[in-house]
């Protein structure tokens, strides 16, 4: 059964920036960190509210991340879901079609995983984990809200992804051109089509929550970081994260 996002990967030249973004400024607290030679990556994994963010730099352009981040530079990888029994949820998707990277779990860094192929995903490269059971995330200063997909056909790929993963549709516009699945406590995905925003299928965006903005913004002036404020809150464009374009705000009132 899938419990629901874990985490959302993204791909870094440096895990010592990226690190020096995500947890030193922003800072979320680092739960492990390891080399995978078997993947190609340094990897480390950082608490974010309810689900997690997952730093992959490569050991070598001739990767699997490090031909992603050649033809598309550093920037959000992939999706992670939770299975409560990976090599089950694999047989399931196998059993049904589904075309998988991986057709038996392998190690990684958050336990037993396996990825889907995107073309089976709405162009969305996703991977399922099976974590040893551990303690509750520590506290973070800012949580993950809300990650941003661009898909090319939004009705399509949210059915898909609801009957696929179990994720509950939370908003849908009349002519689909934006809906919400609910991702986990609080989290949830939204779909943009390439219609209507400029990129390849894929993720694109993450918003943040904290409960305190001036927190986040002193926090990215000491480091000497670009970012707008506006009424959607703090906004950065990809450069001073390593590839993310991200929004900050603040819970309602």
């Amino acid at each position: 059964m899938i419990k629901g996002i874990h985490h959302v990967g993204v791909a870094v030249r440096s895990l010592k920036d990226a690190c020096g973004f995500w947890r030193d400024t922003l800072g979320l607290p680092l739960i492990r960190e390891a080399e995978l030679p078997d993947q190609g990556v340094r990897a480390a994994l950082l608490a974010s509210g309810s689900c997690e963010i997952e730093l992959l730099e490569p050991t070598g352009p001739d990767t699997p991340v490090g031909r992603f981040i050649e033809r598309r530079g550093p920037r959000l990888h992939h999706l992670c879901f939770q299975s409560d029994d990976v090599g089950r949820d694999v047989q399931r998707f196998w059993g049904t079609g589904v075309e998988m990277i991986d057709t038996k779990p392998r190690k990684g860094l958050v336990g037993m995983i396996a990825f889907v192929h995107p073309r089976s995903t709405a162009g969305i490269l996703v991977e399922l984990a099976t974590p040893p059971a551990s303690a509750k995330l520590p506290e973070s200063p800012v949580a993950v809200t809300v990650a941003h997909l661009i898909v090319e056909d939004v009705r399509t790929a949210v059915y898909l992804f609801r009957d696929m993963f179990g994720l509950p549709i939370r908003i849908s516009h009349p002519d689909w051109s934006i809906a919400q699945l609910a991702a986990a406590a609080g989290v949830a995905l939204q779909f943009g089509s390439t219609t209507t925003t400029a990129g390849k299928p894929g993720l694109s965006m993450l918003r943040m929550m904290s409960r305190s903005l001036d927190f986040v913004g002193a926090r990215l002036d000491a480091r000497g970081l670009g970012y707008r404020r506006d009424a959607v809150g703090i906004v950065l464009g990809p450069d001073p994260t390593g590839g993310v374009p991200l929004i900050i705000h603040q819970p309602q009132a």
